[in-house]
């Protein structure tokens, strides 16, 4: 029973730090729920492992177990989880073996085979302190190196003194048994006290953790309702232009067919030419139709305009009625962050093209947008699933790739990216459900 007590401590915090770390580090593939699930079985496994084999046995089982959950919950090479697990088992190790010359010191005694109870209790909670210190640092340091956060790397700084303090709390411990003989109660009571106190600091750690990511969270929030009021704003600004042209249009073409009226009674052909002339200009003619919605018929010329610029080649197929159920503001805020990704990739290719398409699927509510533009590379970060940017400020990308995700969500839809090698283009698939 003992034992049982000592193991499932150890695999529990183990667990938590292993939670931690790959975290911080790197990118999921799976849900948190999924996650969780995974890691209790794995270690569950190893808990009940840990009761039967050898010690070196139980250190192998916990590289593997690593090595499996990185390998199938986040988004690595198999070369890079093994690394990673192997640095896990080797700092457990060494931290291991570190309180265990520490506490063969303080108390004599214990590097026998049967160790009392309370010191076995307090040998799990001190190793694991210094383990889940060194690991706490280890990541946030590797963490603030990719962002270059010095606040965060300020208050992270701030932070460790808590588990630096309570190792030193655990070496006054180990100090005070040594000097004076302490009845069983007193014993057992400084062992609890022990396990509360890593429970406190991994419980600490972890509410700062769930905070800043929050706050993260929020931020980036504002920042996408801001830019999406902004664009919202924009295109209603064009929308309202817009219907001002086509009213200045009418009223033109009005006046020309009086002028025209009157011409039959002077001058014909001068009058007459001058007539048609203007009436077949440019400046006369209704503003270009891609679709029949006029907000998005705005979003498309701008970015027809934005394309032959820059001699992009753009094709649009956009099926009558599809599109209607789509708010305006959502159409702004999917729509530009769709082409203003496709029209950044396409730049890098000579022959540079963008195809956007919108179809209703048959016998089923939903509508498919098409976006296939070129691009020179794969925009996806080592197949890692993180698309690249070549925006200055880099710690502001992903927002329109959240936005758009955001946008499908809304609409119950489904989104896929990915690139083609062979023919060098870029497709992003959205699939939303048509509302009633």
């Amino acid at each position: 029973m003992q034992n049982a007590v000592y193991y499932f401590l150890s695999f529990f915090v183990e667990a938590v730090i292993l939670y931690q770390y790959t975290s911080t580090l790197f990118i999921s593939k799976n849900r948190t729920r999924i996650r969780l699930v995974v890691l209790c079985g794995l270690y569950s496994f190893l808990f009940a492992v840990s009761m039967l084999s050898p010690v070196w046995l139980n250190a192998f089982m916990y590289l593997f177990a690593n090595f499996i959950f990185l390998l199938t919950q986040y988004v690595m090479k198999w070369h890079l989880a093994l690394f990673h697990s192997a640095i896990l088992t080797a700092v457990m190790g060494i931290c291991e073996l570190t309180v265990y010359v520490i506490m063969s010191y303080f108390t004599p005694g214990f590097h026998k085979e049967k160790a009392h109870f309370h010191h076995m209790l307090i040998f799990s909670v001190f190793s694991k302190m210094i383990f889940f210190t060194v690991i706490y640092i280890f990541t946030h340091f590797m963490k603030n190196r990719r962002e270059s956060n010095r606040r965060r790397s300020h208050s992270t700084l701030l932070l460790v003194f808590i588990p630096l303090t309570s190792v030193f709390i655990f070496l006054t411990f180990l100090s005070v048994n040594t000097t004076y003989v302490l009845s069983p109660a007193l014993t057992a009571a400084i062992s609890l006290d022990a396990v509360l106190l890593l429970i406190t600091n991994l419980l600490v750690v972890g509410i700062n953790q769930y905070n800043h990511k929050k706050n993260m969270e929020f931020t980036e929030m504002q920042l996408l309702l801001q830019n999406e009021a902004n664009r919202a704003k924009y295109y209603q600004m064009l929308f309202s232009q817009s219907e001002n042209q086509s009213i200045l249009i009418h009223d033109i073409k009005k006046h020309l067919q009086s002028i025209d009226q009157l011409n039959e009674k002077g001058e014909r052909d001068k009058i007459g030419t001058y007539i048609c002339q203007l009436m077949q200009s440019s400046d006369l003619k209704e503003s270009v139709r891609l679709c029949d919605h006029e907000m998005l018929n705005i979003i498309l010329c701008r970015y027809k305009r934005q394309c032959d610029s820059r001699r992009i080649s753009f094709h649009v197929d956009i099926r009558h009625e599809t599109i209607d159920f789509i708010a305006d503001s959502d159409l702004t805020s999917l729509f530009g962050n769709l082409l203003d990704n496709a029209t950044d990739a396409a730049l890098s290719v000579p022959e540079a093209f963008i195809e956007v398409s919108v179809v209703k699927r048959e016998k089923i509510p939903f509508i498919v947008i098409t976006v296939i533009n070129s691009s020179r590379k794969n925009p996806f970060e080592d197949s890692a699933g993180v698309l690249t940017t070549n925006k200055p400020e880099r710690n502001k990308h992903g927002f329109g790739l959240k936005s758009i995700q955001k946008t499908v969500d809304k609409y119950h839809g489904d989104m896929q990216m990915y690139y083609n090698g062979d023919t060098m283009t870029f497709h992003t698939i959205i699939t939303l459900k048509i509302q009633e």
